[in-house]
């Protein structure tokens, strides 16, 4: 079965406190990403947050910084139920999926950006509440600005377009997804001026999934001959030209001194041997190559010794 549900408590006289809560867990829709995926995620929300920065730093000409401090994946309702009751969440379609993606920011922080970007100085954090239309027209100006970047930082891993449809203030009531959808999830810590805020960007797990590719992937065994051959084919081995050994008796070689001479058994009209790591592979004269040493191969017939 690959959904394991378990909701009985232990009632075995132990304490209260040692029973513990117990979740659903689908095994088909693992609510984790794989490793590498994380990682290329990561660079992508990390480009974003540069380019978002350096976007609001124009805007509100006061100079910002986004940094990204996690991605993750969670259903939408364990996303939802994570963010503050009353707070800004910028609902986005994407072309051919029916969730909608988020970017979600505290109503205080953009009023404070408003601020700056007209000319205004901040003495105190505005009071959060929602947007005059004069306001949430400079609001979308932002996001669409913020949504070009990441379009562009995601690439292909978000190849459909995504355009702002309706600001939401509750995040209790938006209904951006079905509560089981799975949502890949950045968080962002927002410096503009001498404040920080924080902010989340949720996309559909499934507009980004397809394009990251399946997780540690396994080649099938009717392949391993060809994959190990084309694998040997790219590790580097040495290659000697050798003469025939000579057996001498450990005597010989303790006495030896400068100006000794050795026999070796190899005829003058032999080609040498050549061999990769003590096996016989061809036979070869010496030759030359330029002003380098070189060996001619006149018999590639391989022999074991």
């Amino acid at each position: 079965m690959p959904t394991v549900t378990v909701q009985e408590q232990l009632s075995s006289g132990l304490p209260a406190k040692q029973a513990g809560t117990v979740e659903v867990y689908d095994f088909r829709r693992p609510t984790t990403l794989a490793r590498e995926h994380s990682r290329v995620l990561e660079v992508a929300f990390e480009t974003f947050a540069r380019q978002w920065g350096t976007q609001l730093t124009a805007k509100v000409r006061v100079l910002s910084q986004v940094t990204c401090e996690q991605v993750i994946m969670h259903t939408y309702d364990k996303y939802a139920a994570s963010l503050p009751a009353t707070t800004a969440m910028v609902l986005c379609n994407l072309q051919g999926i029916g969730a909608k993606a988020v970017v979600q920011f505290s109503t205080s922080a953009a009023l404070t950006w408003l601020t700056y970007a007209l000319g205004g100085k901040v003495t105190t954090v505005p009071e959060a509440r929602k947007f005059t239309q004069i306001e949430q027209a400079l609001v979308h100006g932002l996001i669409d600005d913020a949504l070009e970047d990441l379009q562009y930082s995601l690439g292909s891993l978000l190849p459909m377009p995504i355009t702002m449809d309706a600001i939401q203030y509750n995040s209790q009531f938006a209904q951006a997804a079905a509560t089981a959808d799975l949502m890949i999830v950045a968080t962002f810590a927002i410096r503009v001026g001498e404040r920080t805020s924080t902010a989340t960007v949720a996309l559909p797990a499934e507009a980004v999934m397809p394009q990251l590719g399946e997780a540690n992937p396994t080649s099938t065994l009717a392949k391993a001959k060809e994959l190990l051959e084309a694998q040997l084919i790219g590790v580097p081995v040495d290659v000697s030209l050798r003469l025939t050994t000579a057996r001498v008796l450990p005597g010989r070689i303790l006495r030896l001194s400068v100006g000794d001479v050795l026999p070796i058994p190899h005829a003058k009209h032999r080609p040498f041997d050549v061999v990769v790591d003590g096996q016989l592979l061809a036979r070869a004269a010496v030759g030359s190559n330029g002003s380098r040493l070189a060996c001619i191969v006149i018999d590639n017939e391989e022999k074991s010794q």
